[in-house]
């Protein structure tokens, strides 16, 4: 059976516009195979199969016998070939292997007809044949493209750069010049590898083993004389350093030409050539749990220049001290309540390094000084903060390092007086619970202007992906969230684990939070030297004292049962009447114990009578009742 038209479908030896060079032999393996011939590489569809092709392996490329199948559009298209309309071949390929862009070894999936080409030298015994540009190109498959480009036996071509090219520069070299860069490139292969690499020279008879050669075998070098042994290492010939710059001059890379020399010739350690890898950062970057907050707490707290703080108050909340209408006749009364205050001292807070001089003149690719002088102050504002918002998390009394809490006093344990506890069971209920649980508690809120909650990133998550009964997300923000709850904004930490007895949630404006320290007591860094043991010592410290000053003033969710809040204003200290104004007045009020009712009246540590006035100690504060 006669074919409808022959031409080749590949050349050997053309560079493709992608960079590949197709080998001879590379398609070998499809001689007299039988594959489709398609319309612009659509094989998806089948009504663009036009009928098949049978391969014929060439030593200069793979020719191609054409028969079209009976279809109208195959018809068509062999009206457009005799016609002289259409005159290009493209082939399918894919399962290449390659090496250097040479491609070694691949399978034609299927032959095409095209409109255009980018090989006029392709010629054919009926049609031209050329190969197509603009086709998609899939991942491991590949439509060949061949360029203008002619790839010479001996490795020199023209390039496509402008200027002066490696192979120019080689070109200008006198012979003593080639000799001593080849004795430097062999030097270089030699110390990077360790073991016997010792080939033959090409020329060499018994050299019979041999797959996928590319250039020229390893000979001896320029200088060294013909008595030498043949176990010495390897080295860089005249013919191998002319076959690199070759390679070198087609790729624009050095590097990648003596890379692929060593490849094909089993170097190990060429890495070792090249110079070390660029830092994309000119010190280490630190790896941290998110610091965002730390700002959040300790920009917003106040700050006062006195260290040790000390804070009063007066319950209004009693309707005996409200102001009262006068009926004349009457006697008029005085009205009385309570009072209280409580005093909080500094502690010191630090962090200590060291380094050794040898170390800190050995590192040059940046400042470690300033590189660990600047993690010291990150991870002490990270403890303080860590400390005014839920406590250090250390054991007093076994551990030496605590930050003790009548010191820096932790929102999250602090008194009733001053943090508002609620309870939201999220084990046993819906994360809606927790939402409704603070919006009750709001209202008991004492703080100034309008708070910031902070809490896990877990419950953010859990309370952005609530859904109504449609399915559609209850709140489409974290800022509408904010704005239910009536807060300013909600800020993540990652130390909330209510697991490890977290709190859930802690809602406070940072500004009824006050940071005292003395002059000289701010956060001062500190270095000297070991002359003993040539070693920099590095300490930075503060000392400071932390505490809610108003009443009422936080928000502490923790996980359990939930309790409904209290009716009317909550008070805070009980008024007793006096019942002797014209002697020393006994007792006129008394601090609320946990549950609420005044404290007894036996004598517990601390308590002291002085003119018929009770203080009262309770741990860490001072509370005192008055009368007026």
């Amino acid at each position: 059976m006669e074919p409808d038209f022959s031409g080749y479908a590949t050349k050997a030896g053309l560079k493709c516009s992608d960079g590949r060079t197709i080998l001879p032999g590379a398609f070998k393996h499809q001689d007299k195979a039988r594959v489709p011939l398609v319309w612009q590489h659509g094989h998806s569809d089948p009504e663009n199969v036009l009928g098949h092709t049978i391969l014929e392996n060439r030593d200069d490329g793979v020719y191609a016998y054409g028969y079209f199948n009976g279809t109208s559009k195959a018809e068509h298209a062999k009206g457009l070939l005799s016609h002289g309309d259409i005159s290009m071949l493209s082939i399918w390929a894919n399962e290449l292997i390659e090496r250097s862009g040479r491609v070694l070894h691949g399978s034609i999936r299927e032959v095409s007809l095209v409109l255009s080409g980018a090989n006029p030298g392709a010629l054919i015994e009926n049609v031209t044949i050329r190969h197509s540009d603009g086709d998609e190109t899939l991942e491991d498959e590949v439509i060949i493209y061949t360029g203008l480009e002619l790839e010479h036996a001996d490795g020199e071509e023209e390039s496509d750069t402008k200027g002066e090219t490696i192979q120019d520069v080689y070109d200008t070299m006198n012979d003593k010049q080639k000799q001593v860069l080849h004795y430097m490139l062999g030097q270089a292969l030699q110390e990077a590898d360790t073991e016997d690499l010792q080939q033959d020279n090409v020329d060499d008879k018994n050299n019979t083993k041999s797959d996928d050669k590319e250039g020229t075998g390893m000979t001896r070098n320029v200088f060294e004389s013909g008595t030498q042994k043949e176990t010495e290492a390897p080295v860089l010939s005249h013919a191998d350093m002319k076959g690199i710059v070759a390679d070198a001059t087609k790729t624009g890379s050095l590097k990648t030409a003596v890379e692929n020399y060593a490849i094909s010739h089993g170097i190990n350690q060429i890495d070792t050539l090249f110079p070390e890898a660029t830092a994309l950062t000119t010190e280490p970057e630190f790896y941290t749990r998110r610091t965002e907050w730390v700002n959040s707490v300790l920009n917003g707290a106040r700050k006062t220049p006195f260290s040790r703080v000390k804070t009063h108050w007066a319950d209004l909340t009693y309707d005996d001290a409200r102001a009262k209408g006068y009926i004349t006749g009457t006697e008029k009364t005085e009205e009385f309540y309570g009072t209280a205050r409580r005093e909080t001292s500094p502690q010191t807070i630090y962090k200590k390094q060291q380094l050794d001089r040898d170390d800190i003149l050995d590192v040059t690719d940046f400042d470690v000084v300033a590189w660990m002088k600047s993690e010291m102050r990150l991870m002490l504002d990270e403890e303080l903060a860590r400390a005014i918002l839920l406590g250090d998390g250390r054991t007093l009394g076994t551990d030496p390092d605590k930050i003790l809490e009548d010191r820096i006093r932790p929102i999250a344990k602090d008194d009733p007086l001053f943090v508002i506890t609620v309870l939201a069971d999220l084990a046993a209920g819906d994360i809606s619970d927790f939402v409704d649980a603070v919006i009750q508690y709001r209202a008991l809120y004492r703080g100034t202007g309008t708070p910031t909650m902070y809490t896990s990133e877990s419950l953010i998550a859990q309370i952005m992906l609530l859904k109504d009964t449609m399915g559609r997300r209850i709140y489409t923000s974290v800022e509408q969230f904010a704005a239910e709850l009536r807060v300013s904004s909600v800020v993540p930490v990652d130390l909330f684990d209510p697991a490890a007895g977290s709190p859930l949630a802690i809602i406070v404006n940072m500004n009824d939070y006050v940071i005292g320290a003395d002059k000289g007591g701010q956060v001062s860094l500190f270095d000297d030297f070991d002359i003993d043991f040539n070693q920099y010592k590095y300490l930075i410290e503060t000392r400071v004292s932390g505490a809610l000053v108003k009443l009422k003033s936080a928000i502490v969710v923790k996980q359990g049962t939930f309790v409904p809040p209290p009716a009317g204003t909550p008070h805070i200290i009980v008024p007793e009447p006096p019942n002797n104004r014209q002697s020393s007045p006994s007792v006129h009020g008394s601090l609320p114990d946990d549950d609420g009712l005044p404290l007894g009246t036996s004598a517990t540590e601390g308590q002291t009578r002085r003119g018929g006035e009770r203080s009262e100690r309770g741990g860490d504060r001072d509370r005192r009742p008055q009368s007026e």
